[in-house]
């Protein structure tokens, strides 16, 4: 299996990821905040547990070149809108709207920083790997 194919099929594992990390803000800290503290909370937790995902995913399947990495983190960014939208409308049922709102940073939504942050993560690792010399197949 092919290095591109490894981590289309590790995307999948982000969405439980962000699934886990959505039942510790509701069940944990969520009820002794606000609704917007929490989900503040909730972004700096997703982008903690899914740096360290994709940091262990870039150590065992090695990214062979900047491009690749770019390439990794935009098929990332694409299943991770398409995802949230899709299946936040058409299963969840929520209206478009609202999916909108967790965009709105201005109002102190921060959900874009960790679409941001796995989009950019495969190539942040890639650079961290290669500065460090330990770029290996395991």
């Amino acid at each position: 299996m092919g290095v591109a194919t490894v981590y289309t099929l590790a995307w999948f594992p982000m969405v439980l990821i962000g699934i886990i990390n959505g039942i510790i803000r509701q069940s944990v800290y969520g009820p002794s905040m606000s609704e917007l503290t929490a989900h503040q909370v909730s972004t700096v937790t997703g982008i903690t547990l899914l740096g360290f995902y994709v940091w262990v995913l870039t150590r065992r399947w090695r990214v062979r070149s900047a491009r690749q990495a770019i390439s990794i983190g935009l098929i990332w960014f694409a299943l991770t809108v398409a995802f949230e939208f899709l299946f936040g409308h058409f299963v969840l049922g929520h209206p478009w709207s609202r999916l909108l709102h967790d965009y709105d940073i201005l109002d102190g939504r921060l959900w874009i920083l960790v679409l941001l942050w796995t989009t950019a993560a495969p190539y942040v690792f890639y650079r961290f790997g290669a500065a460090s010399g330990s770029r290996t197949n395991r």
